[in-house]
């Protein structure tokens, strides 16, 4: 299937953002995840019902953005505070903040640094300290010299020929997305994008852990995970769920479930199921 990309009003770029407006109604920040285009979310955009009023971010350094001139080793922290100077300046009231992995991950920093900022947050296939999935009991200090060698393979494959960067980005995405057509999108979003933001953005978020913040969160919160990927691995629905529980137990109330059939990106693979919750929760 390919994405029908509806089009979508563009705002004068606010700071380092690019952002994209369409409809009226409740604001809903959506944020989109690594190397990706806020265009990402025009087909859960183009689905829903409702009176919003939809700010697609795009952040710089991806999906052929222009990256930052110099973010001092703080990429994902400068962008938290302009995404929160982005709604104060607009005067958007109470926003839905929608993110998905990467910004999953910045939709939960701006809702702890900022408590009464957001109404609700919808958080897709992302966890508050991503190392400790992979490497369990591993704090945020002991994962600083893989994420430093995971951060210099990413940037030093830039230098690699055009169609072997681009098959590695395709296997790379096979595990993340079930469509063809929609992994060849993803991948030309990642070969647009700077690849020293990608570093130092992979860098950042294996290096943090918010998982004891979380309890700073205020409003409902729905995540959305993805666990068939890790089936050949022996992961089963009840296990990863556990992950996921466990990773938010700090979160009050938080709602959690699992596509059964979708990938990383939920969106695309698991439409029905997405779209539902998403309905249902705002």
């Amino acid at each position: 299937m390919v994405i029908n990309i509806m089009p979508l009003q563009l705002v004068a770029q606010k700071s380092n953002l690019d952002i994209r407006v369409v409809g009226k109604g409740q604001p809903v920040i959506m944020i989109p995840g690594l190397t990706c285009s806020g265009e990402v979310w025009d087909s859960t955009i183009a689905a829903l019902d409702g009176d919003y009023e939809y700010h697609v971010i795009t952040l710089p350094g991806f999906a052929g953005q222009p990256a930052l001139a110099d973010h001092e080793g703080k990429y994902l922290e400068k962008m938290r505070d302009e995404v929160v100077g982005y709604i104060q300046n607009q005067k958007l009231k109470k926003p839905i903040i929608i993110g998905h992995s990467l910004g999953g991950f910045l939709a939960l920093n701006i809702a702890i640094a900022n408590p009464e900022l957001p109404s609700k947050l919808v958080i897709v296939d992302a966890l508050p300290f991503m190392t400790a999935v992979m490497m369990p009991g591993m704090s945020a200090e002991d994962a600083k010299p893989m994420a430093k060698s995971m951060k210099t393979q990413v940037v030093s494959a830039a230098s690699q020929p055009l169609e072997g960067r681009k098959a590695y980005q395709r296997q790379m995405l096979v595990s993340m997305i079930n469509d063809k057509d929609q992994i060849e999108i993803a991948t030309q979003w990642a070969i647009d994008s700077d690849q020293e933001t990608v570093g130092e953005s992979m860098y950042e978020m294996y290096t943090t852990d918010i998982r004891n913040e979380l309890a700073k969160i205020k409003v409902p919160t729905l995540v959305l995970g993805a666990w068939v990927a890790y089936k050949p691995f022996g992961s089963t629905r009840e296990s990863t769920l556990k992950l996921y529980t466990d990773q938010y137990a700090n979160l009050e109330g938080v709602k959690v479930d699992m596509t059964d059939i979708g990938n990383h990106f939920i969106m695309w693979d698991d439409p029905t199921f997405f779209q539902a919750w998403l309905k249902k929760f705002l």
